[in-house]
């Protein structure tokens, strides 16, 4: 057995030889269309290959089969680096003979692209801070052998060494690697390094066979054994074999059809779509205006300046003439060279094409004078960033070929602190009273006595705006059907219970969700500050501060939070409870190339506990983003309970990706695996950063190029 481990690692070393690098360029791997497994990865049936889907393709993965029901979630964070998130009940093996819910997630890499000898290669770990009953690790390496054929032989670790097994490769390296530790089948939400590629090993691999583009046949052998699947009674594993179909029915949904372990069949369906591939090619949305060139020696001319009423004249023809295009003017400064003009874009998913259709109405409206262009984008009425556009640059760039970036070039940024400073302001928008009455879903995961649970209803929405910056808002709901308010599990929490109560207030069909009163401002430059009071969310009412610096050219930004938060009663309108606490947090915001974007914030959370919140999010110039974030504190795994610390999954996706028309509406949802009091945050509205990331650098210069759409 030494002889045949020796000689098994230095296979893997020739491997890894070959691979070169990791992480080095490389070609896309020339491999058949990805398919994704029955768990929601992608690979066979079962088992990982070394494929990965197109980069920023997001897939939810449905099975059942077996006695197993599989919701997945993947998302391929960059070109290599995918990773899945699973929710999966299981007949039979909780206590009785009850169903078993279990949460896990997944992470994979691909070091190497396939070449013209070379096969792609990819390592994963399976079930990374879950419970364990999925924990696994693989390398894997995939090979087109003809057009059609391809094949994938790997090595795997934990549930994927229960079958064929033999002593671990790596034992040869440390003699740490041959025993594996015991799984901890327990509340889930540790690392456990201890156990990465530990113990036994098995050999698994495949065949996938595209019989067209569409219908793809294949086989594989599973070295996974289903222990606890097949010791609950749900099937017979007579065969490793496994065989399936996968038929893609239309572009972004794939069926999926299995032959498990000879005993049982399993189905499947995925859907998939790509942060970089909208769904409706082009727009349908009106062209732009076409910029208007001034006659040659008409920038001379400041007859119009004499004229007393000129400016109202001026301002109420680029009101309409911006309404048009869905962009609303707040308010103008004017002089007979240049024009600072603040808007509120309520159509474009990108701020650099607001910015652009408002320069080409501004050259049609505005004297031939005015040669510098300030246009300033507001939110909640406060200044985000000014742009500044020289008139002659839209004049000869319109055309250009290289007019996107010669444009950002010549475009200067600044932070616009003083614009309302003389401007003159549209009179119709403040005051102004607007409201809203429409439907709602509210939905909760992960309840061990049912997965989801959804409540629908009416919501009313009113908004008073008083002046710049300073509105009050509130919204009232009223539940019509649903099922939350069943939830009757009681919190078993050992610290203070600040969101594991949270079912109680589902039981209340009428709720005052929030009314409280919001100034925003701009102390300085590079400044923003806000200060929110009243009732800031469903569970707690209070005061909440909070003071931003962000250049508007800058990669960094820094924040500071201070809130007074009291808890309020579970009727969900006016009444209060007895706990009541100081939060706040110190963040720091920092772009990174490729749209990524970190965030750290640390300080004292609802429950007392201290610690820190780590987020990671990929945006795209079209308003796609998808991230995740994690919360350590100082309460202990034991103490937080099931899921051991804070970590969710968020999407949020621009509705223009599906419909083909401009819209800020965005569809938003977060995957939190468990709701406990560790590491809870309180949910105020209008957070500064959020208001002013997409207006400045680098977000800005990565969407300009719809400046000309």
């Amino acid at each position: 057995m030494a002889r045949s481990r020796t000689r098994l690692a230095a296979i893997l070393l020739g491997t890894v030889a070959v691979a070169g690098p990791v992480g080095g360029q490389g070609i896309e791997p020339a491999l058949l269309p990805v398919s994704y497994t029955l768990g929601g990865a992608p690979g066979l049936i079962e088992m990982p290959t070394a494929q990965s889907a197109p980069d920023a393709e997001l897939a939810a993965t449905l099975s059942y089969g077996a006695g197993t029901g599989r919701t997945s979630l993947t998302f391929q964070i960059t070109p290599r680096l995918s990773g899945t998130f699973r929710y999966a009940s299981i007949d039979g093996l909780g206590l009785g003979g009850t169903t078993t819910y279990d949460r896990s997630f997944d992470l994979r890499y691909r070091v190497l692209d396939e070449g013209r000898i070379t096969p792609a290669i990819a390592i994963g770990i399976n079930d990374l801070v879950g419970t364990g009953l999925y924990s696994s690790e693989y390398v894997v390496a995939t090979k087109s052998l003809t057009d059609r054929l391809t094949g994938t032989l790997g090595i795997g670790w934990g549930r994927l060494a229960g079958v064929g097994a033999f002593d671990n490769p790596l034992g040869v390296f440390d003699g740490r690697f041959d025993t594996r530790p015991p799984n901890n089948f327990g509340q889930g939400g540790n690392f456990d390094a201890s156990r990465y590629f530990r113990g036994d090993a098995a050999l698994f691999g495949g065949l996938t066979y595209a019989h067209s583009d569409d219908l793809l046949f294949k086989i594989e052998y599973s070295s996974d054994a289903s222990f606890a699947e097949t010791a609950a009674g749900n099937f017979e594993r007579r065969t490793p074999i496994n065989f399936g179909v996968d038929w893609n029915l239309r572009p972004g949904v794939r069926l999926q059809g299995a032959l498990l372990h000879g005993d049982t069949a399993a189905i499947g369906v995925t859907f998939a779509l790509n942060a970089k591939r909208p769904a409706v090619n082009g727009g349908l949305d009106p062209a732009p205006q076409a910029v208007l060139v001034r006659a040659p020696g008409a920038a001379a001319d400041l007859g119009w300046t004499a004229q007393a009423d000129a400016p109202d004249i001026l301002r109420g023809n680029l009101e309409t003439a911006l309404a048009n295009d869905g962009i609303v003017l707040e308010g103008l400064r004017l002089d007979s060279n240049s024009a600072t003009i603040l808007i509120r874009n309520t159509r474009w998913n990108s701020t650099a094409q607001a910015v652009g259709r408002t320069a080409r109405v501004m050259t049609r409206t505005l004297p031939a004078s005015v040669e510098t262009f300030e246009i300033v984008p507001t939110s909640q009425g406060t200044p985000t960033v000014g742009v500044t556009l020289a008139r002659t640059d839209i004049e000869l760039l319109e055309n250009d070929p290289d007019a996107s970036w010669r444009s950002y070039v010549r475009a200067e940024l600044d932070s616009a602190e003083d614009a309302w400073d003389g401007a003159v302001r549209s009179p119709e928008l403040y005051p102004r009273f607007t409201w809203a009455l429409g439907p709602y879903v509210e939905a909760s995961y992960f309840d061990p006595d049912s997965p989801v649970r959804l409540d629908f209803g009416a919501e009313l929405d009113a908004r008073y705006d008083i002046a710049p910056g300073l509105s009050l808002a509130g919204t009232l709901r009223q539940r019509l059907i649903g099922n939350r308010d069943d939830a009757t599990r009681p919190s078993n929490s050992v610290i203070q219970r600040v969101r594991s109560e949270s079912n109680l207030y589902a039981r209340e069909d009428l709720s005052l969700t929030r009314l409280y009163g919001n100034y925003q401002f701009r102390p300085g430059e590079n400044l923003y500050g806000r200060v929110t009071a009243g009732y800031l969310e469903r569970a707690y009412a209070g005061v909440s501060t909070e003071l931003l610096w962000k250049p508007p050219s800058s990669s960094l930004a820094l924040g500071v939070e201070l809130n007074y938060a009291r808890q309020r009663a579970f009727d969900d309108l006016f009444d209060l409870q007895d706990y009541d606490v100081v939060t706040g947090h110190a963040s720091a915001y920092w772009r990174a190339p490729n749209g990524f974007d970190f965030q750290l914030d640390a300080g004292r959370y609802l429950a007392g506990d201290t610690g820190a919140t780590l987020s990671i999010d990929r945006t795209f110039g079209n308003g796609w983003r998808v991230g995740a974030y994690a919360t350590l504190t100082d309460v202990s795994f034991s103490d937080f309970g099931e899921g051991s610390f804070d970590k969710g999954i968020r999407v949020s996706i621009p509705l223009s990706h599906f419909t083909g028309n401009a819209s800020t509406r965005k569809a938003r949802g977060t995957i939190q695996p468990i709701l406990r009091d560790g590491g809870a945050r309180l949910r105020v509205d209008n957070r500064l950063y959020e208001q002013v990331r997409e207006d400045h650098d680098p977000a800005l210069r990565r969407s300009w190029g719809r400046f000309w759409r």
